[in-house]
């Protein structure tokens, strides 16, 4: 006669390996769910900054075993294949608008420094050009993204029904991102694959960062890197640089003028 289930718990329990091991997989799960992007080394990273502590080759095969591979594969750069879209594409490549806070754009940027690469997401107002928010990181991950839009929530405050379109990066697809947007009560869209026009809006814009900062001269740090990256975004492309597409006016300029008291300290 067979014992009962429970029973025959009691007599094989679920070992301490096999519990760790449970909990390594979990903290693996929930960094490629957040990142789907990521190889095993770096979820191995995030798993351990969890407390989830495992070698790399540990990762490597429990990765292996759930089958939770990078959406760019073993084969990068041209044939690399988009991952599937979180939102409609709400703007359908008009990137106008008619007043503040209707359209946002976002991209992510990376430029190497001599400690490494450092990337920058960039939020753009459509209505003035002007870089509503941007976070600078090490690390090309969902919080890149995050913090960028909370810094620019923070500035411009009530964003209610601001659409933010992006292409289809990873960090932009995450499920942490998604939460944000509805937290701030916005509307996400995201492009098409390989609608190169899609782009062009924020590419504009990262042109101008190459060609006035990164283009001069090379940084030793990121931290050098960022201080200029921050100092030509909030001195010079803010109130210096005037752009033939707001009447010869800087962004500071156009939303003095265009806009209501209330939205000129954003």
């Amino acid at each position: 006669m067979k014992k009962p289930t429970n029973a025959r718990w009691l007599d094989q329990p679920m070992t301490d390996a096999t519990l760790e091991e449970a909990y390594r997989a979990n903290a693996l799960f929930d960094a490629h769910r957040d990142d789907p992007e990521f190889g095993y080394r770096f979820l191995a990273d995030e798993a351990r900054g969890a407390g989830a502590v495992m070698a790399d080759r540990t990762a490597w095969r429990i990765c292996r075993d759930n089958r939770w591979w990078s959406v760019f594969g073993k084969k990068r750069g041209k044939g690399k294949k988009a991952g599937p879209p979180v939102h409609d594409d709400l703007v359908r490549r008009d990137f106008t608008a008619d007043g503040p806070n209707r359209l946002w754009l976002a991209d992510i940027t990376e430029h190497a420094t001599g400690e490494g690469k450092l990337y920058l997401c960039a939020i753009k107002d459509a209505f003035s050009n002007r870089i509503v928010g941007y976070s600078i990181d090490e690390r090309m991950k969902s919080r890149l993204a995050i913090t960028a839009l909370d810094n620019a929530v923070a500035r411009r405050g009530d964003v209610d029904g601001c659409i933010l379109h992006s292409d289809r990066g990873s960090q932009f697809r995450s499920w942490k991102f998604v939460r944000a947007l509805d937290r701030h009560r916005m509307a996400g869209s995201i492009g098409r694959v390989g609608a190169a026009g899609d782009n062009a809006a924020m590419e504009s814009f990262f042109s101008l960062l190459q060609k006035n900062v990164l283009d001069r001269r090379a940084r030793a740090t990121r931290e050098e890197l960022r201080i200029a990256i921050v100092t030509w975004i909030e001195r010079t492309y803010h109130r210096r640089r005037r752009q033939a597409s707001l009447g010869r006016l800087t962004p500071v300029e156009f939303e003095t003028v265009m806009t209501t008291p209330a939205l000129q300290v954003a």
